[in-house]
């Protein structure tokens, strides 16, 4: 079976995540402090270069106290 990369959900779920990370008032180094990663990985995350796991959309949801549903509500993306 052949790898697929959604390059087009992941640049969507990266902005969607900086969205919410900015409503929230989190930096990148405040939210990753609170998942206990490095900083440079939500930026990677946000600009759509990761391919994120599961487990770590679960954390992100935590992290930014939000249901995982709103993580994928990509049409409320430059809405504001």
């Amino acid at each position: 079976m052949k790898y697929l990369r959604d390059q087009d959900g992941l640049n969507q779920f990266g902005a969607r995540l900086r969205q919410l990370r900015q409503q929230k008032g989190f930096t990148q180094e405040e939210l990753a402090a609170k998942m206990d990663m490095e900083f440079s990985q939500i930026g990677r995350v946000e600009r759509g270069r990761v391919n994120s796991s599961l487990s770590m959309v679960f954390a992100l949801a935590k992290a930014l106290e939000v249901d995982i549903r709103e993580l994928f509500n990509f049409s409320e993306i430059d809405s504001e």
